[in-house]
């Protein structure tokens, strides 16, 4: 579990404050779940993730972080089991995706155009109360940026993606709930079942859950090169 503390109150102008967030303060504790986790081979199916839990998870999700705030993608959760069966065949007959309790699936935008940014920009306005007008410089940025082919869009929107997956990915370690993120799917199968059509396709999916006590690979070292070889200061 991790443990908390309370940041102090900043002063930023005479009209608010920062607010007071919860952050870690045992750096130990972080990295031990991160050397719990692991990819997951074999899923407890009994096991269900609390709603409650769950919705962490989404919501962490949901505040990753994308190239302009974009957000490019959807995030599909399947927890029906007639249907997770089915992904499981295009998922090279992977066990996690049907004994998982939720099976999360990772779709990026095909389109993201110049009417996308405007709806962007609209969200902007209304969740900081600001005049669209004093939005234009930043709405003219991104304007610009999505004037690219559409396979130079799939390509960016696809690697945005890659975002909220790590952060599920470390959110569920610190709730010691287990996940196995898997490129190891055929993503037109994926499409035609979650019925994606045009407007999304899929990157990449991660089943969650628990492990089972006979997942022999739980007890395994964790195997990472050292940090000499994979990082370099300057």
């Amino acid at each position: 579990m991790i443990t908390l503390g309370l940041t102090l109150s900043r002063e930023y102008t005479g009209e608010w404050t920062w607010p007071i967030i919860p952050t870690v303060t045992d750096s130990q504790t972080l990295l031990d779940s991160l050397n719990w986790r692991y990819a997951t081979k074999h899923f407890d199916p009994h096991r269900k993730i609390p709603d409650s839990d769950l919705h962490t998870l989404l919501e962490a999700m949901r505040l990753a972080p994308s190239s302009f705030g974009l957000q490019p993608w959807k995030f599909i959760v399947v927890t029906d089991q007639d249907l997770k069966t089915k992904l499981m065949a295009e998922s090279w007959n992977q066990a996690q995706v049907r004994d998982c309790s939720h099976l999360i699936v990772f779709a990026a935008r095909r389109t993201v155009d110049v009417h996308y940014v405007d709806h962007f920009i609209d969200s902007v306005a209304q969740q900081r109360n600001v005049d669209r007008h004093h939005l234009q410089g930043y709405r003219n940025v991104m304007a610009d940026f999505v004037r690219k082919t559409a396979h130079e869009i799939g390509n960016w929107a696809e690697r945005q993606c890659y975002l909220p997956l790590a952060i599920l990915l470390q959110t569920a370690a610190q709730m010691q709930i287990d996940a196995c993120p898997m490129e190891g799917l055929d993503p037109i199968g994926y499409d035609r079942l979650l019925g994606l059509g045009a407007e999304f396709f899929t990157v990449c999916a991660c089943p969650v859950g628990y492990r089972s006590e006979h997942d022999k690979y739980a007890k395994m070292a964790k195997v990472r090169f050292s940090t000499d070889e994979v990082i370099e200061f300057r």
